[in-house]
């Protein structure tokens, strides 16, 4: 918690609340004053609960503190609850007054019943359907987390705490929003009329250390001869586009390639929610914005793109590309920017090539599909592919070079795959191979030191998953 003084308006207000906290203490009635105040019941912790969460939320809302911090609110919050359970003969021990203040303190002002499960490392993703339908993926598989909500205004009171933490509005004009909480964590959250059932809530964990090359190899992500071709790719300034599904392991993937940019370049990242964890330290990270309520201040990420070239970038990292930054993004690494990375959703290589072209098209550019495709071929050298299998293992399911055109089409040459040979004990079992292909700029990448062997392609992998 911050040693730092409360303003003034603050300070004020916690004057106010002591004066009423003043009022709530025994008096020579023996408490029965406070018990009138809070009506508290006498036994049922639960009851005891629930109706201290009521009183804390107008206790709150009376002091009008929800712009304040994060530790401002909590701190009053905590007095507040300690208090209340000191003015009352309720028949809790120590123990017991200090677990129910801490639930009441966290599940009014904090993520609810939610807090155990941000809380655990191994929780990747919480989604909340509904009061009584909350699910979390562990370890790759969903499963229903054993923790409720009372009702639909109880989520809706921890989105809106969310949503007052970062400056965002939620309400029936503005039904949807995107957000972030203080560890990175993505969350996004919906309330009628975009979802007539009730607000949901879906948040997207990662973990306080970033997955390294290794890690990957250790979970069965990739082979280590793949990453010894993926490092010689990225040392070697190629152009890389990551594709998968939504969960597929996209960020993480391009996160641990990151680790071979020398750390002597100057990297800029631009995202749509800040994930992306770096060891370089000469590194600029970029967030796009949406509007504010009055539909002004976007910042969008084809914004982002075009002013990062006017940042002496050595590389440029896209945590997504899902609109017109498409085309400035293939612009730059057409024109000088080698050894970008970026991601792209896409269901295959090849229709990660076609689903470019359509993001290019929303730039608004009245160019033919030939030509389009001739500069997606141009600024691109390597497809990687990323599936989550059903046993919850993300996989590099296919690593290609863009080769060139015949015709109208662009082509694709598989270097990489994984090999399939089915499902044991729940587990996806195959081998990471080479097809035997050797890229064509190959050769080039050894003129610049980088001393991989071209036989590297021509053996098959070892290794299994």
């Amino acid at each position: 918690m911050s040693d730092a003084p409360a303003d003034g308006p603050l300070r004020d207000r916690l004057r106010r609340k002591d004066a009423r906290l003043d009022a709530l203490r025994p008096g020579d009635d023996g408490g029965v004053m406070a018990r009138e105040r809070l009506s508290l019941p006498s036994g049922d912790s639960l009851s005891i609960k629930l109706m201290l969460q009521e009183r804390l939320l107008d206790e709150i809302d009376r002091q009008n503190i929800g712009g304040a911090t994060e530790e401002a609110v909590v701190e009053l919050a905590r007095e507040f609850i300690e208090e209340v359970l000191v003015s009352e003969d309720l028949p809790l021990n120590e123990r017991e007054r200090r677990r129910l203040a801490d639930e009441v303190v966290d599940e009014t002002v904090g993520l609810g019943p939610l807090a155990p499960l941000v809380s655990d490392p191994a929780v990747s993703d919480i989604l909340v359907n509904a009061p009584d339908q909350v699910f979390i993926e562990r370890f790759g598989r969903l499963e229903e987390a054993p923790v409720r909500f009372r009702d639909d205004s109880h989520i809706l009171r921890v989105i809106e705490r969310i949503a007052a933490r970062v400056g965002r509005r939620i309400d029936p004009a503005h039904p949807m929003v995107d957000m972030r909480l203080p560890d990175g964590s993505r969350v996004n959250a919906t309330v009628p009329p975009a979802t007539p059932d009730g607000p949901t809530l879906s948040i997207r964990r990662f973990g306080r250390r970033r997955l390294r090359r290794e890690d990957l190899v250790r979970f069965g992500s990739l082979s280590e001869t793949m990453v010894e071709v993926l490092d010689a790719v990225v040392r070697g300034r190629r152009n890389l586009l990551i594709s998968g599904g939504t969960g597929a392991g996209k960020s993480t993937l391009l996160g641990a390639l990151a680790e071979a940019i020398p750390a002597d370049e100057r990297i800029v990242t631009i995202e749509d929610t800040l994930e992306l964890m770096l060891d370089q330290r000469h590194w600029v990270r970029m967030e796009t914005r949406p509007p504010n309520v009055e539909g002004r201040g976007e910042v969008t990420a084809r914004n982002l793109v075009i002013n990062s070239l006017r940042m002496r970038p050595d590389r440029i990292i896209v945590g997504e590309v899902r609109g017109a930054e498409a085309m400035d993004m293939l612009q730059a690494m057409n024109t000088g920017h080698d050894g970008s990375l970026c991601t792209l959703h896409a269901n295959s290589p090849r229709d990660a090539l076609a689903r470019l072209e359509t993001l290019v098209l929303m730039a608004g550019l009245d160019l033919p599909s030939r030509a389009i495709r001739e500069q997606m071929v141009s600024a691109l050298d390597l497809i990687v592919f990323v599936r989550r299998f059903e046993d919850g293992v993300r996989r590099i399911e296919s690593i290609a070079e863009v080769v060139g055109m015949e015709g109208s089409t662009a082509l694709l040459e598989e270097l990489f795959r994984f090999e399939r040979h089915g499902v044991v004990d729940g587990r996806v079992r195959g081998a990471f191979t080479a097809t035997g292909i050797v890229p064509r700029f190959w050769p080039e990448l050894e003129q610049r030191g980088i001393e991989v062997p071209a036989a590297i392609f021509r053996r098959e992998e070892p290794r299994r998953a």
